[in-house]
């Protein structure tokens, strides 16, 4: 009655919420309230709720690293082609030429500037033609010893496993190239001796399988990764692409000193000839010669229409003027492999030798690396037509060098070696050797 002065419509709204609040109050909702929450305390005090079990496929399974653990990997086998990482952690690089800018160019550009330019100037000088005799055994064992490690020459120079290293054949400046496991390439001066030495590059998206400075133009470094085979330009500054293919390449050597064309391999068993004058980045011939996989490729050092190809079972020689495209026959298999072969390489001098590393560890050899380590690649000593070295599983970590009888001449073995070098390379014409572990870093001798 004393709402006279509010309009027609407020009246009736009070009218509603005064008509509603005496419904609600009848309900007596605040003692229903009260009493259902006594009820619910009173059933709980006396009875014990089970939890609930979670179903086996909405658990997670914890992962756990064995090698951690310091537990032996299970007995499964691994393909060797990597997945594809996730784009987050290696992004994809970009078909076709890529410039030759560093991971970290933002902070360092000198000193890359000062690299590069290092690379350019010392590929200009040709390292002498004398001829290079092989030295004698106990010769070439005094050069070994005189070997060594310091702490000075241990760099962690790509971020991830080590998987080729290539070294530059001058003589006056040491200049070495690491492929990881995620594309990328780092390339240190170790004769600067400081921390600008090093940078690293990405020119690939998935492992780099294989890399070689070219004979006749050490300014080019051509690399191989699972899916493109590039050439690192220094005079251009760019990553050409070569040639490309479906994550199926696995390595490559030149068919010819001018390192015009290549025979590349592939992880599906079948070679390719690739020639570097031709446009596009197709190969000129893709040949079945009967494998199952292909590992590694290798040229004959004189006789160069020849090379080698290792893979799964077999090691054989082909002509690679008689490839075609189905039915190739092999020149020559070299029998006797139990378990699948890592890599198989010529003699350097002659070529009248061949080197093989298989999981069914021959020259007593463990080769046993796991899946945790870059499987080892027998490697002969360019200087010396007789003698190889290898990465070793042995305690305390070393790289040993095997006479091609199978005696062991000499183990490079130092406290500041803590790892094993799957993976190595040695100067051409210099007593220096570079091995590479699963960790990214090299260790120059």
């Amino acid at each position: 009655d004393g709402c006279s002065h509010l309009s027609a419509y407020e009246r009736k709204r009070l009218k509603n919420i005064t008509e509603n609040a005496k419904f609600f109050a009848a309900l007596k909702l605040h003692e229903s309230a009260a009493r259902l929450n006594q009820l619910a305390s009173k059933r709980q005090s006396h009875v014990t709720k089970r939890a609930r079990p979670k179903k086996v496929e909405d658990e997670t399974a914890r992962r756990r690293s064995m090698r951690l653990l310091r537990l032996e990997p299970l007995d499964i086998p691994l393909l060797e082609t990597p997945a594809r990482l996730g784009a987050e952690e290696y992004p994809q690089v970009p078909v076709g030429p890529f410039p030759m800018i560093p991971e970290d160019q933002a902070e360092n550009s000198k000193w890359t500037e000062a690299l590069l330019s290092t690379w350019m100037r010392i590929s200009e000088l040709k390292a002498d033609d004398a001829e290079r005799g092989t030295p004698d055994l106990k010769r070439y064992q005094e050069s070994l010893s005189s070997m060594v490690l310091s702490e000075e020459n241990i760099r962690k120079v790509v971020k991830a496993r080590v998987c080729s290293m290539a070294i530059h054949p001058s003589e006056s400046t040491i200049l070495v190239a690491a492929g990881d496991k995620g594309g990328h390439i780092g390339l240190w001066n170790v004769s600067c001796r400081s921390e600008e030495g090093a940078h690293t590059f990405i020119p690939h998206s998935l492992q780099v399988n294989c890399m070689h400075f070219s004979p006749c133009n050490p300014a080019h470094l051509l690399s191989l990764s699972n899916d493109t085979l590039r050439c690192g330009d220094v005079t251009r500054a760019v990553f050409d692409e070569i040639c490309r293919g479906e994550e199926n390449l696995s390595c490559f050597d030149f068919l010819e000193e001018s390192a015009s064309t290549a025979i590349v391999s592939q992880w599906d068993g079948a070679v390719a000839v690739v020639d570097r004058r031709t446009p596009g980045v197709s190969s000129e011939l893709s040949a079945d010669i009967g494998f199952r996989r292909t590992r590694t490729v290798h040229v004959h050092p004189l006789n160069r229409q020849y090379f080698l190809a290792a893979g799964a079972l077999d090691v054989c020689v082909f002509d690679v003027r008689y490839l075609k495209a189905k039915r190739n026959k092999p020149l020559s298999s070299l029998t006797g492999h139990t378990k699948s072969v890592a890599s198989a390489y010529f003699s350097p001098v002659t070529g009248s030798r061949v080197v093989t590393v298989c999981a069914d560890d021959k020259l007593r050899h463990n080769n046993n690396t796991g899946r945790w380590l870059t499987r080892f690649r027998a490697i002969w000593d360019p200087k010396q037509e007789h003698c190889f070295l290898v990465g070793s599983m042995a305690q305390p970590r070393q790289i040993q060098v095997f006479q091609d009888t199978g005696k062991l001449l000499h183990s490079f073995c130092n406290d500041c070696l803590g790892s094993v070098c799957s993976i190595n390379v040695v100067h051409p014409s210099q007593n220096i050797l570079v091995g590479g572990n699963s960790s990214g870093r090299l260790h120059v001798f």
